[in-house]
C-alpha cells in the first residue's frame, strides 16, 4: 500500500508544520491555566479557593501560586480525591471522574488512585497524535503507515466499581483506542483484556506470525521479555523473522539506556527508538527528533507545568518538600538543572507534585529527560545520587564487561561505623562482582563530583549480582507483574528489608 503511505505521511508533513507554529511557552501556558481555572470554577475546589475572583486577577499564575497550596497525592487524595472515590460530582474537575488508573509508581508501593477525566482521555490523544506526527522527523518508509501497533501494556479488563471503572493507564487507553488508530492495534481487545501477564504473552507469541508489526509500544523491560517469548515460541533468531517490518520502538517509563544492549540482541537490524513521557496523570512530554534522547514538553494539551529546583533546600533526605519552595514557569527555567515538577490539569490535580525530577537540555525547544524520582535518589551522606547517575553507570558496565543487564536496585545499608550503596544488579552472563563494582564505582565518580568526594571519605560500594529471575519472581510475589509496572531503582526503609529477606530466601 505504497500510495496510502505517501499519503499519510504528507499529511504529516502538514500537520508537523501547523504543530511547530511559533508559540511563546508563556503565553500558551497562561492560557492554558486560564482554562483550567474557567472550567473548575464551579467545582468545590474551585469555590474553596475562588477561582471566579482568580479569573479577574492581572497577575493570574502569581496569585495562582499563592492561592493554591503544593500537594502530593496523599494530601490531596485525603483532602478531594477520596470523594470522587465515592462517586461525588464536581469535586476537582467538572462532573464524574469514571475511570481512575491505578500507579504504585514503583512494585513495592501501595496503589493510589488517579483520576482519569474524559477531559485528560481527549488530552493524551491529542498529544499521542502530535507524537505520531512528529514520526515524520525521522526517517521512516512511507509504508511503515500503514503497519499495525503492538502497544503492550495492562489489562483493558478494568475492574468496575460503584459509578467508575479502574485499572492501568495503559489498560484505560487500550478500552477507547482513539479512531485513527484502532484498525492499525494490536493484539486486539480479547487478548487485550487478559489479566494473567503469561497467559497474555502466549497469546500474543501464539498469534505474532499473523501481524505484521511496524512498531512496538511499551514499558522497555516488558517488551524485551515479550520478544524473547515470541522468538523462543517459534524457534527463530530474531524478532525480524516473525516481524519483518519492524522499525520503530516507542518506549516510555523507565530509562531505555540500560535496556538497548538486550534489545539489539533480538533485532536482526537497527530500528527506531522514540521515547515518550506518559503518567497516569497526563501526556506530559514526547521524543519529536532523532538528533536527541530529551522529549519535546506538551504545552497546550491541557497541563500546566510548574518547576521547583531539586535542592537541598527546597527538599529532604527522603524527597519530602520543604516549606514553600518558590516555583518557576516554563519561559522561566534554566537549562541542565534539575527541577521537581508541578502539574496542574484537567483531570483535576492542582499543583501535584508528581514525584518525577526533569532537567531541560533545550529550553528554545521546551526540550526535557526525566533523571529520576524525588524520592528515589541516595543521598546518605551528601553524594547525591540520582537515578540518571544510575542508568549512566548500567550504561558503562554493558559497553566495557559486555553485559546485558535488565534490572537493578540499590538500598543504603551500614558499612561498620560509616556507609554503602548495596547495588543488586540482574545479569544473564556470567561476570566477576569486583570487576563489575570497580567499573560502576570508576563511572560514577567520573559523572558525580559529590559521590567522589564522598567514596575518598565516608561511602563504601557493594555489589551483588543476580539471576535476573529473582527480579521478576519479586514483582510476581508482589503482583506487579507486566503492564505498567516498573521496578524500583532505589529501596528504602521496610521495602529495602523486605527485598534483602527476599533475595537471602532465593525465592
Amino acid at each position: 500500500m505504497p500510495l496510502l503511505g505517501n499519503l499519510i505521511k504528507k499529511s504529516l508533513s502538514v500537520g508537523n508544520i501547523l504543530d511547530q507554529r511559533p508559540v511563546a511557552p508563556g503565553q500558551s501556558q497562561h492560557r492554558t491555566l486560564r482554562r483550567l481555572i474557567r472550567k473548575a470554577s464551579h467545582t468545590a475546589f474551585g469555590q474553596y479557593y475562588n477561582f471566579k475572583d482568580l479569573l479577574k486577577s492581572p497577575r493570574l499564575i502569581s496569585d495562582f501560586k499563592q492561592t493554591v497550596p503544593i500537594h502530593d497525592y496523599d494530601l490531596i487524595h485525603d483532602r478531594w480525591w477520596h470523594m470522587s472515590l465515592n462517586h461525588v460530582e464536581n469535586v476537582t474537575w467538572k462532573g464524574y471522574v469514571r475511570h481512575f488508573a491505578l500507579s504504585s509508581g514503583t512494585s513495592g508501593a501501595p496503589s493510589k488512585h488517579i483520576p482519569v477525566t474524559d477531559d485528560m482521555l481527549r488530552s493524551m490523544r491529542r498529544a499521542g497524535l502530535k507524537m505520531f506526527i512528529a514520526l515524520n522527523n525521522f526517517d521512516i518508509d512511507p509504508e511503515l503507515y500503514t503497519k499495525p501497533m503492538l502497544m503492550l501494556g495492562g489489562s483493558s479488563d478494568l475492574q468496575h466499581q460503584k459509578g467508575y471503572f479502574m485499572g492501568d493507564l495503559s489498560g484505560i487507553n487500550a478500552s477507547k483506542p482513539p479512531f485513527w488508530l484502532r484498525p492499525y492495534y494490536k493484539p486486539g481487545t480479547k487478548i487485550a483484556r487478559i489479566n494473567d501477564w503469561d497467559s497474555k504473552i502466549s497469546e500474543i507469541a501464539k498469534k505474532a506470525p499473523e501481524w505484521d508489526i511496524g512498531f512496538l509500544v511499551g514499558i522497555p523491560s516488558w517488551l524485551q521479555l515479550m520478544m524473547e517469548r515470541v522468538i523462543e515460541y517459534h524457534q527463530v533468531d530474531t524478532i525480524h523473522d516473525i516481524w519483518p517490518n519492524l522499525s520503530v520502538c516507542v518506549h516510555g517509563g523507565i530509562a531505555f539506556e540500560p535496556y538497548k544492549k538486550g534489545f539489539e540482541k533480538l533485532l536482526a537490524r537497527p530500528i527506531i527508538y522514540m521515547d515518550s513521557y506518559l503518567a497516569s496523570e497526563g501526556f506530559i512530554a514526547y521524543q519529536a527528533r532523532p538528533e536527541t534522547r530529551a522529549m519535546r514538553v506538551v504545552l497546550n494539551v491541557g497541563i500546566f507545568y510548574e518547576f521547583i529546583p531539586f535542592t537541598e533546600e527546597n527538599f529532604d533526605d527522603d524527597g519530602h518538600i520543604i516549606g514553600t519552595p518558590k516555583s518557576f514557569t516554563i519561559d522561566q527555567v534554566e537549562e541542565n538543572r534539575d527541577y521537581a515538577l508541578l502539574i496542574t490539569t484537567c483531570a483535576g490535580a492542582w499543583r501535584y507534585l508528581i514525584g518525577d525530577t526533569v532537567r531541560f537540555l533545550d529550553k528554545e525547544r521546551n526540550e526535557i529527560i526525566i533523571t529520576g524520582r524525588t524520592k528515589h535518589f541516595l543521598s546518605i551522606c551528601g553524594e547525591h545520587l540520582s537515578i540518571d547517575n544510575m542508568n549512566h553507570g548500567i550504561q558503562a558496565l554493558e559497553e566495557e564487561l559486555g553485559l546485558s543487564i535488565r534490572e537493578f536496585t540499590v538500598i543504603p545499608v551500614h558499612e561498620g561505623n560509616f556507609f554503602a550503596h548495596k547495588w543488586y544488579i540482574g545479569v544473564e552472563e556470567p561476570a566477576d562482582a569486583d570487576r563489575v563494582k570497580t567499573v560502576l564505582d570508576e563511572r560514577l565518580k567520573q559523572i558525580n563530583d559529590d559521590y567522589r568526594i564522598e567514596r575518598k571519605a565516608v561511602l563504601g560500594i557493594q555489589v551483588q549480582l543476580l539471576p535476573i529471575a529473582t527480579f521478576y519472581n519479586w514483582q510476581a510475589h508482589k503482583g506487579k507483574l507486566g503492564g505498567q509496572n516498573k521496578f524500583p531503582r532505589v529501596m528504602k526503609g521496610e521495602l529495602a528489608k523486605e527485598w534483602e529477606a527476599f533475595v537471602v530466601s532465593g525465592a
